[in-house]
This record gives structure tokens, C-alpha cells and sequence, in this order.
């Protein structure tokens, strides 16, 4: 359904507000937009509907888990073996996200571990699954920037 919707400004500058707080009372972004309260209820509605916005989640902060370490690693895989790595993937809680990319990856996975010996030992476990022809991995030291969710849908 996603494909035949078209946002207009309005929706745009609703997505944008939702981005920055999903908790914002909707009394508040009705004044925001310059619209009616139950004009913002009925196009969040109507923006789930259409699978423009997928669920509401909360973003922990980067001191939220005590001695949490996130890296970004870059995977390689051989042609045809990405749905399997990508299952694979997906039964390991510390991956946070991954996207398909274009370049020098085909993936790039969002880690989250308790520390760097745990982070070790899954940057092990990834690299050794079948398909994955090689990693590139990338420690996080802190965020400067954060605009919203980067998880969307899977």
C-alpha cells in the first residue's frame, strides 16, 4: 500500500515531529502543524495505514545500558547467501539493525553488546557464518547526532 501513498507537506512535517519525540502529546503537534487535534489523529491513523509509519519505539540513550559498546559492521556475503545470513542475523539479539547497502558492503549491521569481549566473540560468530565472505567492524565511541528511530519495519 506504501507505493500508492503520497504525504502532503502536512504528513511530511507530522513524520518530522513524530521523529524527534513519538511521546509528543498530540494536542501539541495540532498546534505545531497549525491544525486540529483530530486532524493529527486521523493522519497518524491514516500514515499507520498505509504502513508510512510502522511503530512507535523508544530510543535509549547512549548511557542507558551500563558499559554498552555499539559498533557498525560492514559485511560482505557471497552471491545468493544473503536471506540465510540475513536469518542468521536475526536470531542474534545484539544486532540492533541491518540495512541493505549499495558499495564496497552488501550489508551493514548496527551491534549492540554489554562490552568488548562480548562484542569480540559475535564479530567472531558473524564472521564465521556461512556466506559471509569477510567484515569490517567500526567501534561507536558516541552519538552527535540523533534525528529519530533508525529502525524501520523487518
Amino acid at each position: 500500500m506504501l507505493a500508492s501513498f503520497l504525504p502532503d507537506e502536512i504528513d511530511r512535517r507530522l513524520i518530522a515531529l513524530l521523529q524527534l519525540n513519538a511521546r509528543e502529546p498530540v494536542a501539541a503537534l495540532a498546534r505545531e502543524l497549525g491544525v486540529a487535534r483530530t486532524t493529527v489523529l486521523a493522519r497518524m491513523a491514516r500514515l499507520e495505514k498505509a504502513g508510512v509509519i510502522t511503530g512507535y519505539s523508544a530510543m535509549l540513550g547512549q548511557d542507558a545500558l551500563p558499559q554498552a559498546v555499539q559498533a557498525v559492521v560492514g559485511l560482505v556475503v557471497r552471491p545468493h547467501a544473503g536471506e540465510a545470513v540475513i536469518r542468521a542475523l536475526r536470531r542474534m539479539p545484539e544486532v540492533f539493525a541491518l540495512w541493505s547497502v549499495s558499495g564496497e558492503h552488501d550489508y551493514l549491521a548496527w551491534l549492540r553488546t554489554a562490552g568488548t569481549a562480548q562484542l569480540d566473540g559475535l564479530l567472531d560468530q558473524i564472521g564465521a557464518l556461512e556466506g559471509v565472505e569477510r567484515t569490517n567492524s567500526t567501534i561507536v565511541l558516541s552519538q552527535k547526532i540523533g534525528r529519530g528511530a533508525l529502525v524501520q519495519g523487518a
